[in-house]
């Protein structure tokens, strides 16, 4: 059988879409060469003119050596929020527990939680991973990354932040991680366009004390306290003009609280420590 992928980069390539994209969809769709792929990969290469983000198209995306699978119901995980989980190993290492619970707050597609939980494990850590989500859909595709990845022990729960969690948690909690909505309504219609395709609930936020986008990041703050163990720490991603006010807010939690600048030298994670 002749194999048809060569000639599929290349019509594909001529329609618009990028090289290297057009070689990602090939692969994706036309397993093996076969030609009654055909139909499949121009179906694809059509979403991907019209802008929907590649990474739906194809339906799943490396992240910190996960491959997760992606759709609409979920954020697609970025760069920055890789680095969110280094700071919060780094902060499990400091508080060195030797079965730590662990919340990922918004989970979406699980990714936070899941490479946390994935990374202990090889490092001999076996923790209690919580991923917890207001939305059943993007928890549906979380539950189903936990499992491809064999990660039976990480449990999802439906609660908007901490409100629908179970009270036995309070106080007991060593790392709350989360990547919560940050952009600004008006914000978003100057963003990369690609946004429109992802969760609008998962991107955009209310201001809050003068703050554009502020009002997700400004409640997880004031209510992580409560949650966290002593010593345990608050690792949060927020928007690169919102360092000083969740530097405040967190120190008005009576956290102590640094910010961390994201590989483009912004502000971008704030890790708040319990005493």
């Amino acid at each position: 059988m002749a194999d048809v992928r060569p000639t599929l980069v290349e019509e594909l390539v001529a329609s618009g879409v990028a090289a290297r994209e057009a070689r990602w969809i090939v692969e994706e769709y036309a397993v093996g060469g076969d030609p009654d792929a055909t139909a499949a990969v121009h179906a694809a290469a059509r979403r991907r003119l019209d802008g929907e983000p590649l990474q739906y198209v194809l339906g799943h995306w490396p992240f910190r050596g996960l491959d997760l699978d992606l759709d609409p119901r979920v954020l697609i995980p970025r760069p920055e929020t890789e680095e969110l989980v280094e700071h919060a190993l780094v902060e499990l290492a400091r508080i060195d527990v030797t079965a730590p619970v662990v919340l990922d707050l918004g989970c979406g597609s699980g990714a936070i939680g899941l490479a946390i939980a994935t990374e202990l494990v090889a490092r001999g850590v076996r923790a209690r991973v919580v991923g917890v989500d207001a939305s059943e859909g993007a928890l549906t595709v979380a539950r189903a990354n936990a499992r491809k990845h064999g990660l039976a022990e990480v449990s999802f729960v439906r609660s908007d932040w901490f409100d629908g969690l179970d009270a036995s948690l309070r106080g007991r909690v060593h790392l709350v991680a989360a990547n919560p909505p940050y952009v600004g309504a008006e914000e978003l219609a100057g963003l990369d366009p690609v946004l429109a395709h992802e969760p609008r609930r998962a991107l955009v936020a209310a201001d809050h004390g003068g703050v554009t986008g502020f009002a997700d990041v400004a409640a997880i703050v004031a209510a992580a306290p409560a949650w966290l163990a002593p010593g345990g720490a608050l690792v949060l991603e927020h928007g690169d003009r919102q360092g000083p006010a969740a530097l405040a807010a967190a120190r008005a939690a009576g956290l102590e609280a640094f910010d961390r600048r994201d590989l483009a030298g912004r502000d971008r994670v704030l890790v708040a420590r319990r005493a």
